[in-house]
């Protein structure tokens, strides 16, 4: 096995484990057995400026933490921590008075908030047995508008979303809005205490705002989160929106199987993130990437891009990894790889329409070296995904070509390598591209795809027109080229190729 330590702060690292086949093994720390994770664990309770040496099955690695000028105990500031009283002014008066450089301490203890609000260059630690408790009450939380017109009503200001539009919401329970170089660690749990009596009651009703995310990032940069755990959020849980340079590692994300709409990470209008070692289970999307509807997409033409997700594990939930629906910016330069997807409904999953318009183009998609074990469906590419008032209308799902203007979306190069794929049902693959502007490439290579031997019946894609089906093969539909080298399928009824409207494959 391989140890290397790839973040470090004054009061924490992390550590990436290879070559590890068991689900943890055992390391020690200056002498001091500790239990490190297959893939990438978080390390806390250290000490500023010292040297550690950790070592686990004869390697080693030495690190120095960082330096710290003072810590924050929102104890000191009149927080109580037990769970009854409202900590939230007291918590936040430590974030405001903390100087750069230095830390905020939430120590062990249940601290009830309404909403917390990020401050730049501070480092804030949720220590071990640590719960943040959000208060359910909805109306005691901030309400932030969708768009606030400027003064001289030549330009506007955007507070609020709800899936890619500009609406008011409420305030994540932990917020960032234009906030920059800030670091929330450390083994405590973000809980954000919703349920079907409250947040997920009628959840596609809007009453006041729309629901609040654990964790909304809005225009940030250079934001770092690592061991914490999200549990219970009462939408989204972590949403960075228009923001650049964030990293996501070693944390956990804990989701009830039927709570609506409770994607782990949503990524919207986003570059340069990463997305490392993180555990997922939910009912939702685990990852999904976004760029706005028309409106927000095509005014500002901002994509997500340069996205690197890796050594994940996604656990139930709909989709491993999803892009869209809402995508009219743009998405690009995705990169999935080290990663495993456990009974997730699908693997890659992109979701577009007619109408997200011609900013609406992702490219360059990547999954390498993943593997699935019961994914209903492990690749899906969907151009008529049934969404929004219109999405059963002829305009939507007419599979006749229609003419290619500003309103005209596009999927161009997918590519998959080294992927092993057991125990799938509905089908290997889903390809389904615009008649009048086809998926550019579809490019598969070292791919192993096994059904299930009770595979379930049902449907692969989100659209009108589509039978229920079980052990089909890779099925592509309005595609330009489509490689599949040493691809293998197994367990399947029929053909395990079905190509309709493509206009250049290969099978090797």
């Amino acid at each position: 096995m391989d140890i290397k330590i790839i973040y470090t702060g004054a009061r924490y690292a992390v550590a990436e484990l290879t070559g590890c086949n068991e689900e943890t093994a055992a390391a020690f720390l200056n002498g001091k057995e500790i239990t490190l994770k297959r893939d990438i664990t978080f390390i806390g309770g250290l000490k500023p400026e010292t040297e550690y040496s950790l070592s686990v099955d004869g390697d080693s690695v030495s690190f120095r933490t960082d330096y710290e000028f003072v810590t924050l105990d929102v104890k000191k500031f009149g927080a109580i921590g037990d769970g009854l009283n409202d900590d939230t002014v007291y918590i936040q008066g430590a974030i405001a008075a903390c100087p750069e450089k230095s830390r905020v301490l939430i120590p062990k203890g249940r601290y009830k908030v309404t909403n917390l609000f990020l401050k730049s260059n501070i480092s804030i630690e949720l220590a071990k047995d640590a719960e943040i408790i959000a208060d359910n009450e909805r109306f005691s939380h901030t309400i932030f508008p969708g768009m606030i017109q400027s003064y001289d009503e030549k330009s506007e200001y955007n507070l609020g979303t709800w899936e890619g539009n500009p609406l008011k919401m409420f305030a994540g329970i932990v917020t960032g809005v234009d906030v920059e170089n800030v670091t929330i660690y450390g083994e405590g749990t973000l809980f954000g205490n919703a349920s079907h009596e409250d947040w997920w009651y009628n959840e596609k009703v809007m009453v006041g705002a729309f629901r609040p995310r654990l964790l909304f990032l809005n225009r940030c940069k250079n934001i770092n989160v690592y061991g914490i755990n999200f549990k219970n959020s009462p939408s989204w849980t972590i949403h960075p929106y228009f923001s650049e340079n964030i990293t996501l590692c070693g944390i956990s994300i804990n989701n009830p199987s039927n709570s609506p709409n409770t994607d782990g990470i949503d990524v919207e209008s986003c570059k340069n993130v990463k997305i490392e070692g993180v555990h997922f289970t939910l009912g939702d999307d685990c990852i999904a990437l976004k760029a706005g509807k028309i409106y927000m997409g095509r005014k500002y033409r901002v994509s997500c891009e340069n996205v690197h997700i890796r050594r994940c594990l996604m656990e139930n939930g709909h989709g491993a990894v999803t892009l869209g629906s809402e995508m009219s910016g743009g998405i690009k330069n995705v990169l999935v790889e080290n990663c495993r997807f456990r009974n997730t409904d699908r693997g890659l999953r992109i979701k577009t329409r007619r109408g997200r318009g011609d900013t609406a183009v992702i490219d360059s998609i990547t999954f390498r070296h993943i593997d699935m074990d019961g994914v209903k469906t492990p690749f899906v590419a969907n151009c008529f995904y049934f969404c929004d008032p219109d999405g059963r209308t002829s305009y939507v799902q007419d599979r006749n070509p229609h003419p290619v203007d500003e309103t005209t979306p596009h999927i161009r190069k997918l590519a998959f390598e080294n992927i092993k794929c057991s125990n799938c049902h509905f089908a290997a693959a889903y390809f389904m591209g615009l008649p009048e502007r086809k998926i550019s490439e579809i490019y598969m290579k070292n791919v192993d795809i096994s059904f299930a031997e009770n595979a379930e019946k049902g449907y692969a894609a989100m659209l009108c027109g589509i039978d229920e089906m079980s052990r089909r093969g890779i099925i592509a539909e309005n595609a330009e080229k489509i490689t599949l080298i040493n691809v293998n399928i197994s367990g399947q009824e029929g053909d395990p190729v079905e190509l309709i409207n493509v206009d250049e494959s290969e099978v090797v």
